[in-house]
């Protein structure tokens, strides 16, 4: 790896990532996403799932620089995707290129015929930086939220149709509705453990918070859930319903649902996140979820002409 580092800004130091790194990586990213939007949204559930990613050797894909006092100044990942996070206080020194150069060879030399990345569309600077090496917009993602001053009301459920919190061994049907639910637009389907450490493995998972539908035994529905205690907020991490059931108002019941959950948690704001492919944005404004923010995958292509 040491090969594929460009030179460091002097005081600086870079090496790979570990477990140990999970903490400061989130107070990174945290910090980064309080610069920008004044919160913050990112769990250390969610860093710990990225250096977990299958087919991820952190010791090859992931690179850290700290600086001279031993603080995180800036990160990056990359295994299909890729993610560069530079703290606030250390912009304009040329991290975010030296980490962008070193994700562009570390994924030439895995054999990637192109790389992705996600950003912000509020981080203009970051979006210049994307735009100006070559990189195309390609997804909108959004994240969206729902304000709960009063206990939102849950209508009555479809004929045939009950609803009831997510419990201990609904694990592996809810990962085989979810899989089959997305097929329609994700590149890749997830096994079982890729799949639980982004949901059902997270230490913030929120059964209680969480809520699936059945068709008699049939699991036709599922809204997961994670509770943020940082934040304030609760947070939906996936929601599926089964291509026979659609167009019956199951994701609006399972979200009131979880609405419902939430606020009697105490939580005043419930947020997810969807993106372009999905088709699901109307769904969620219709139930009477606002934009909160929104983000663009860039895809550059690393094919040599």
């Amino acid at each position: 790896m040491p090969d594929l580092v460009p030179a460091l800004p002097p005081g600086y130091r870079a090496g790979p990532a570990t477990a140990d790194d999970i903490s400061a990586i989130h107070r990174l990213v945290s910090a980064c996403e309080r610069e920008l939007y004044g919160r913050w949204q990112t769990d250390t559930g969610a860093v710990a799932a990225v250096l977990a990613r299958p087919g991820l050797a952190p010791q090859l894909d992931t690179l850290l620089i700290h600086d001279q006092a031993g603080q995180l100044a800036a990160r990056a990942w990359v295994d299909r995707r890729s993610e560069v996070d530079v703290h606030p206080r250390h912009r304009g020194r040329g991290l975010g290129t030296v980490l962008l150069d070193w994700a562009e060879a570390r994924a030439r030399q895995a054999g990637s015929e192109q790389i992705v990345q996600t950003v912000p569309d509020d981080d203009t600077d970051a979006v210049a930086l994307l735009r100006s090496r070559g990189y195309s917009p390609m997804v909108t993602e959004w994240l969206l939220e729902f304000a709960m001053p009063d206990e939102p009301a849950v209508p009555e459920p479809p004929a045939g149709i009950t609803v009831r919190p997510f419990l201990s061994g609904d694990e592996h049907a809810a990962h085989q509705l979810v899989e089959d639910a997305f097929d329609e637009w994700q590149q890749r389907r997830k096994s079982y453990q890729e799949w639980a450490q982004h949901t059902v493995e997270r230490p913030t998972f929120a059964p209680a918070m969480s809520a699936l539908a059945f068709n008699g035994t049939q699991l036709v529905g599922a809204a997961l859930s994670l509770d943020l205690p940082e934040t304030g907020e609760g947070y939906i991490e996936e929601v599926a319903v089964h291509r026979d059931h659609r167009n019956r108002g199951i994701a609006r019941l399972l979200l009131r649902h979880v609405f419902r959950a939430f606020h009697r948690q105490g939580r005043r704001t419930c947020t997810l996140a969807t993106h372009s492919d999905t088709g699901a944005l109307a769904l969620y404004q219709r139930v009477g979820m606002t934009v909160r923010h929104s983000s663009t995958v860039h895809r550059k292509s690393l094919r040599t002409t």
